[in-house]
């Protein structure tokens, strides 16, 4: 009879081991969050590096008691849809989309995970919240809405005598089109002339610059995907034309362009990572939780040395107190 009791016990044991093992046990409190990011280029990866960052700050991090599924989605828009269908399939506590493209392939998959998105302009614009104040969907995260009016106050600065400027971007990318928006209407009022052209893919940059160079002072390019990648691309025509390029994110100067005052893609996926630690706390709901900015005092200004020397020419005196040193 004895034997029996334990062997019973014995049996009952392994069953509830198992249990535990297949409800995951410790596992349960391990939180799974994918990530999809547009494209490989700088300002992306700054900013999926300071999401990171926060999250382990606080007391997150992967292998420990999250699980991170980066995936890359190389710029094409059908990877993006594979990407969040997977995502969605896996039943992720979270998602994080960098740039417009990627969120709105993962908005389209999902109305229950909870999406915070990052490096999306205008949220809104981009159909992805009723409004950037009180989303009502399940997205939220952070803008990097661009200060164009800055921006091209900086072009001036550099260049007082430019009159007509090439305004380059991605036609099929929202946050694009409505930077280029906010530039016509900006350059109106500074007196300048832009002269507009667009591309679809990174295929065409080489050929949209070089149609453009002999007719501009300068060239100014918004936070764009496609150009951010193809930067080098853009530098083989306008360093060789002697003609400057003004970008809406850093990097994008960092990467052959002249100069950018702009903001910082890793702060801002900081400050992404530290929405993403009230949703995993269980302290804010998505759907109340305001699109963040990053504030005036965040802006600075890069400015590439060597293309500087390229083009001969010197940094304005009325700038140096903005420059990153």
């Amino acid at each position: 009879m004895l034997k029996k009791i334990i062997s019973v016990l014995l049996c009952l044991g392994v069953v509830l081991g198992f249990s535990a093992c297949g409800s995951g046990g410790s596992n349960d409190e391990v939180k799974k969050i994918g990530v999809i990011q547009l494209i490989q280029h700088e300002s992306l990866d700054s900013a999926y590096e300071g999401f990171v960052a926060a999250l382990k700050d606080n007391g997150y991090e992967d292998g420990k008691n999250i699980e991170l599924d980066f995936q890359n989605a190389a710029g094409d828009q059908s990877n993006c849809q594979t990407i969040s269908d997977g995502f969605v399939n896996d039943n992720k506590d979270l998602i994080l989309a960098i740039g417009t493209p990627a969120a709105q392939a993962a908005a389209s998959k999902t109305s229950d995970i909870p999406i915070l998105v990052t490096a999306v302009t205008d949220p809104a614009d981009a159909g992805l919240v009723k409004s950037n104040e009180k989303p009502e969907t399940n997205v939220s995260g952070t803008s990097d809405m661009t200060p164009v009016k800055d921006q091209l106050e900086v072009l001036k600065e550099f260049c007082p005598e430019a009159k007509t400027v090439g305004l380059l971007y991605s036609s099929n990318e929202a946050n694009s089109v409505l930077q280029a928006k906010i530039a016509k209407e900006e350059a109106e009022k500074l007196g300048l002339t832009l002269v507009e052209a667009t591309v679809s893919s990174s295929n065409e940059i080489q050929q949209v610059v070089s149609s453009v160079i002999d007719k501009v002072d300068a060239i100014y390019i918004p936070t764009d995907n496609t150009f951010a990648a193809g930067m080098a691309t853009v530098a083989l025509v306008t360093n060789e034309a002697k003609v400057p390029v003004f970008c809406g994110a850093q990097a994008m100067a960092t990467d052959g362009g002249l100069a950018c005052y702009g903001i910082d893609y890793y702060d801002l996926g900081y400050k992404t990572g530290l929405q993403a630690v009230k949703v995993l706390k269980g302290e804010a709901d998505v759907s109340t939780m305001p699109i963040e900015y990053l504030s005036g005092d965040d802006l600075k200004l890069v400015v590439n040395n060597d293309t500087l020397k390229t083009l001969n020419m010197e940094i304005p005196s009325s700038l140096e107190d903005k420059l990153v040193k």
